[in-house]
């Protein structure tokens, strides 16, 4: 029986393309621009998180080193994106994440690395990390 599908809500931070250029992640899931949508540009982080936790969103931000104080167990997480991935990398890449997993999946524990199995065949390894760094959780494809 497949896994059911969980639509999550991602808030991209300001220095992110807006989400009509993510057509993917925009189509599947609730994503919404802190600047474009919320017209809140130029917000200070913790208030961002506020709002994130307020309406239930994930934030998606290159900047995930002044949100790691900010994380809270009981509230959505935080994706950190590398700097010099295209518009088009972070659509295909977070669309992936976010439809391979359901909406606990981000609080608490995270992914942070992948190790190879006894058979070669690979599998995330979770630990205790207030902070998803994607380019890490996923296999990095040029």
């Amino acid at each position: 029986m497949p896994k059911p599908f969980y639509k999550h809500k991602p808030l991209l931070d300001e220095h992110l393309p807006p989400r009509q250029v993510l057509a993917s992640l925009n189509a599947h899931f609730d994503a919404k621009h802190i600047s474009h949508d919320f017209n809140l540009a130029g917000l200070p982080d913790p208030a961002i998180y506020e709002l994130a936790v307020k309406h239930g969103r994930i934030i998606l931000t290159i900047n995930v080193k002044d949100f790691r104080p900010l994380i809270r167990d009981d509230a959505p997480g935080v994706i950190g994106i590398p700097e010099n991935w295209t518009a088009q990398r972070i659509d295909s890449k977070l669309t992936a994440l976010l439809m391979k997993h359901g909406p606990h999946y981000f609080r608490g524990r995270y992914p942070f690395t992948r190790r190879r199995r006894p058979g070669g065949e690979r599998r995330l390894e979770n630990c205790q990390l207030p902070v998803l760094l994607l380019h890490r959780a996923l296999k990095m494809q040029p």
